[in-house]
């Protein structure tokens, strides 16, 4: 949940419009879960600072980061749709674990929580999906700055040398000797 709060807020800057407020909203419910969170954690003797939260982030924090400098718009905003999947496919597995253990209040506190944020990922993945009506502006850059245009750029150059390749008669001849 940090992790995405962290990649959406930066991400809703970079993206604007519609995606952008879709990602503020997700960023907001999320710290409302860490918020819910940072109490019931001790009470089960879990404990996620400060080697958890700093090296998970970081890790995180890189993956996002240097992942959208190479995205487009439309890109960068399905990959965040996955943010919120692997968040609520966590929280629906937390929840049948509580539930097999017979925590139904801990139990509760997941499935309410899945609930709210699969709201979230429906209109995460309606946003990127709307991206496709503005062809254009979903082809730009996800991060405007002068390391987003390079590293987009940089994937366009490699996209397009990969294309080559394959059209190639060394793409044929491998197409031919590697398909299943």
């Amino acid at each position: 949940a940090r992790q995405l709060c962290g990649h959406w807020e930066r991400l809703s800057d970079r993206i604007g419009g519609q995606p952008a407020t879709v990602l503020r909203h997700g960023s907001e419910a999320c710290h409302e879960l860490l918020d819910e969170l940072a109490g019931r954690t001790e009470e089960h003797g879990l404990h996620g600072f400060p080697a958890a939260q700093g090296a998970g982030g970081r890790l995180a924090g890189v993956r996002n980061n240097a992942g959208d400098l190479l995205l487009e718009r439309n890109q960068a905003m399905r990959v965040a749709v996955l943010d919120v999947q692997h968040l609520t496919t966590l929280l629906a597995y937390l929840g049948r674990l509580a539930a097999t253990r017979g925590d139904e209040q801990l139990a509760g506190f997941h499935r309410r929580w899945e609930a709210r944020l699969l709201e979230i990922e429906n209109d995460a993945r309606a946003a990127a999906i709307e991206l496709g009506c503005e062809p254009a502006g979903a082809v730009i850059p996800a991060d405007q700055g002068p390391l987003g245009r390079a590293g987009h750029r940089m994937a366009n150059a490699v996209g397009t040398a990969g294309e080559a390749i394959d059209a190639s008669a060394l793409g044929r001849v491998a197409r031919r000797r590697f398909r299943p």
